[in-house]
């Protein structure tokens, strides 16, 4: 339909004689669009009428955009025969130059309506500028995701903790993110990893992190530059927080030792990373694309006579000697699971005096296929709580998966 008004048939209510300049201060200081903010108040100031003259009338608001005046119309189509006057104008009464399809707009603004608009900018602009903070803070920590931040402890609530950001900004800290043993009072300091920024109706929700695997990423690359410029990459991480974590890293330089670099002069760079994990051990061991050769990498401090993999079962059985068998388990097993995350493996571990039998043993249940009824069984194995017996197979699912992720991006992104 043309669009062909009366719009001059009376005098538009003049706005408060700094709303204009206001709105465009407001923008300014703010980072609004100007027009997103009269585009606001229009829609405010026709909700404001529909409210307390009707809903019956078909109006449209109008706000100047160079001086601020704004105007209420009554809006009608111009039809040949009316059957609904509230919504439509014949056109003998719209009168020249209107035409069949155009719309004849009448102002219907009350005399009192000025008070109520002034009130209604108000309202538009506290809570546009309320939203454009919200939007602001989503932005800055959306752009930080999987990065570190600084700030301090707020306070709690059941158990969750409420950090402050750059001195604004709050965070949350949630129990199930946090390291068990670590201790934090109001007012300390806390570095954490941004897990995720949600949006919600109380405004952006930024999620921290002390136990993600990612933090011990995020602080190594702080700490050596190798891994910054892209000459050491880090390829696996995994990660028992509080306790232990092991890292798998290669150089793309033949002349640089990723271990070395990592670790630092005298070990310094690596007592940084464990100071900021607050005494959490962290395992730098060396990456390798041959599964065997990484397996008996991840396995250290242990060290591995051989390794057998089968492929289509996902197992690796794996022979240390006698005396170091506990040392290549590790304390309550860690050590193998720690290993096993790493590799993508379920690892069977022997020492070499039971290494023929243990193997022959394998290879017979494989055969008869005891072995994937077995696992099937253990896998369908529930706990108290729901989850099944993972740690019965020395894995973690979840844990493994997250690992195969982070090992596709890092390849994929080509170190960066």
């Amino acid at each position: 339909m043309a669009e062909r008004t009366n719009r001059n048939t009376k005098t538009q209510e003049e706005a408060p004689e700094s709303l204009i300049d206001v709105l465009r201060a407001v923008a300014k200081e703010r980072n609004i669009g100007f027009e997103m903010l009269l585009e606001a108040l229009e829609a405010a100031l026709l909700t404001a009428y529909k409210r307390h003259y009707g809903p019956e009338a078909n109006a449209i608001v109008s706000v100047d955009r160079a001086t601020g005046a704004y105007t209420v119309y009554h809006r009608r189509a111009v039809v040949a025969e009316v059957a609904d006057p509230k919504t439509e104008i014949s056109i003998e009464d719209a009168g020249a130059p209107y035409q069949v399809g155009d719309f004849f707009d009448e102002v219907v603004q009350p005399k009192d309506f000025g008070r109520i608009a002034a009130q209604t900018a108000k309202q538009v602009i506290v809570q546009r500028i309320r939203e454009a903070e919200r939007d602001t803070v989503f932005h800055k920590y959306a752009r930080r995701l999987n990065d570190l931040v600084t700030g301090t402890v707020q306070r709690y609530e059941q158990r969750n903790m409420y950090v402050l950001l750059e001195g604004r900004d709050e965070a949350v800290l949630p129990q199930s993110e946090q390291v068990p043993g670590e201790m934090y009072r109001i007012n300390d300091f806390v570095r954490a990893y941004v897990l995720d920024v949600k949006k919600s109706a109380k405004g952006p929700q930024v999620i921290l992190s002390r136990a993600a695997e990612g933090l011990v990423q995020r602080l190594l690359e702080a700490e050596v530059p190798e891994i910054a410029d892209g000459l050491v990459e880090i390829m696996a991480i995994a990660r028992e927080a509080g306790s232990r974590s092991k890292v798998a890293v290669r150089s793309t330089r033949a002349e640089i030792d990723p271990i070395g670099a990592c670790l630092g002069p005298k070990s310094s760079r690596i007592a940084n990373v464990t100071d900021n994990l607050r005494g959490e051990k962290v395992d730098i061991i060396k990456w390798d694309d041959d599964a065997t050769t990484f397996i008996m990498n991840a396995l250290a401090p242990a060290k591995v006579v051989a390794v057998e993999i089968f492929e289509e079962d996902g197992v690796a059985l794996v022979t240390v000697p006698d005396y170091q068998l506990s040392l290549a388990i590790g304390r309550d097993g860690q050590n193998v699971r720690l290993a096993a995350r790493m590799s993508g493996y379920r690892l069977d571990i022997t020492s070499e005096s039971e290494a023929a039998e243990s193997r022959a043993n394998y290879i017979a249940q494989r055969e008869s296929g005891e072995l994937a009824v077995e696992e099937e069984a253990i896998a369908e194995e529930e706990l108290p709580d729901g989850e099944a017996v993972a740690e019965s197979l020395d894995l973690d699912a979840d844990l493994i998966r997250k690992l195969e992720e982070f090992r596709r991006e890092r390849l994929a992104g080509g170190g960066a």
